[in-house]
């Protein structure tokens, strides 16, 4: 009965923001997280080089319910990565670098990096943004869940 307790407590039960970056060789992206009462808004950046200073190019973005965002980050496990750091694998010569930042819970940040090495669940929170991205109208917007 206390694990359970103990359990629920993890659980993130709402957000602020979310920064996601990675970068590669020629390319960084950044997927940033906005909550608007009910509403998130999820957005894609291409970090370009203008005018001599890099600046953040909206791609694309879509607007959804903040709950579907809170369950992707319980289903994969976010409040988890605090403090993960993932060293670049030995003899990898190439890879992709992440930061993640994100204030959950009223007050709770959550931080993690890495280089070619990322926590669990790392693709399948990739992979729900896409999802969310790809659902978009054709200007940037999804219908509300």
């Amino acid at each position: 009965m206390i694990f359970s307790s103990l359990f629920q407590k993890q659980k993130i039960e709402s957000f602020e923001t979310v920064l996601l970056r990675t970068t590669g060789m020629r390319y960084a992206t950044e997927y940033e997280i906005t909550v608007r009462g009910a509403d998130a808004t999820v957005s894609q950046y291409e970090i370009v080089y203008r005018d001599g200073k890099d600046v953040r190019d909206l791609r694309r973005s879509a607007l959804c319910g903040a709950a579907r965002i809170v369950r992707l980050m319980n289903d994969c496990g976010v409040l988890s990565w605090d403090g993960f750091y993932g060293k670049h694998p030995k003899g990898v010569r190439d890879g992709t670098m992440f930061t993640f930042d994100a204030t959950v819970n009223g007050e709770k940040r959550i931080r993690a990096s890495g280089s070619q090495n990322f926590p669990k669940h790392f693709r399948e929170f990739m992979d729900g943004l896409r999802e969310i991205l790809e659902g978009g109208e054709s200007n940037g917007r999804t219908s509300l869940e």
